[in-house]
């Protein structure tokens, strides 16, 4: 599949990147006149709708995409967001996000926040429907932002990728950002205290209601640790879920 899209797009293979990336495959080639881009293959309707929305302001460009495929412009993958530390990348997470949320386009194909409700403990899901209730904002969010999944430019200093978008309030999306590096800070003295801490910090950066922060941190973690339980990785589940005990 790979080899069929470098001769349909006139690409050149430099090396592959992530074999089996969220079912597909990400590669670095070169277009036809010698740019470097990134061919990442597999299911990405949403992915692609939202970067066309974005147009490179906070994300990475989308060059070209076609069903099962996407050019795009490439970043310093060995460069992300996460090998800053903590306090300046979540600085800079901040910033990007304020980018990101925009308002979606009249017609569009993302999904509302309501569709993504799943199994979960009884209170997650009180809390979750209660949220969506008050839900005074409808934007389009990136929904996947982390550390991980901010890369260093030369058009910008920092953009993000692989948006998993959703449309729904800022709060959803912060709350990904606060339970990045779960382990860190659950191995820190006080991990209770500091993650209320965390939650009150990004809060205050992009001036949302913490109480929905919390609420959605509590939604997020919970419907994670239940899914990777799903998965058999008892170790990451049980870590998401006492994450979720302490909010």
């Amino acid at each position: 599949m790979l080899d069929e899209w470098l001769v349909r797009w006139q690409l050149t293979l430099d090396r592959v990147c992530v074999p089996g990336h969220r079912g597909g495959v990400t590669a670095l080639v070169r277009q036809a006149d010698g740019t470097p881009a990134v061919l990442k293959l597999g299911p990405a309707e949403h992915e692609a709708a939202a970067l066309r929305r974005w147009n490179g302001q906070g994300a990475v460009l989308l060059l070209k995409a076609e069903p099962g495929a996407l050019l795009l412009e490439r970043l310093h993958a060995d460069i992300p967001l996460r090998s800053l530390a903590e306090p300046k990348a979540v600085l800079e997470a901040t910033s990007l996000l304020r980018h990101l949320w925009v308002e979606p386009d009249g017609e569009h194909v993302f999904p509302e926040l309501a569709e993504h409700l799943g199994p979960l403990v009884e209170e997650a899901r009180e809390t979750a429907e209660e949220l969506l209730a008050g839900q005074a904002e409808r934007l389009l969010l990136h929904g996947a932002l982390d550390h991980g999944h901010v890369l260093a430019a030369d058009r910008a200093p920092w953009l993000a990728i692989s948006p998993d978008p959703v449309i729904g309030e800022r709060a959803y999306d912060l709350a990904w950002l606060a339970l990045d590096r779960l382990e860190t800070l659950i191995g820190s003295p006080g991990p209770k205290g500091a993650a209320r801490r965390r939650i009150t910090r990004l809060a205050e950066a992009v001036e949302v209601d913490p109480d929905r922060l919390r609420g959605w941190t509590l939604y997020r973690a919970t419907a994670t640790g239940l899914r990777h339980l799903g998965a058999d990785q008892d170790r990451l589940g049980e870590l998401y879920l006492e994450f979720a005990s302490w909010l």
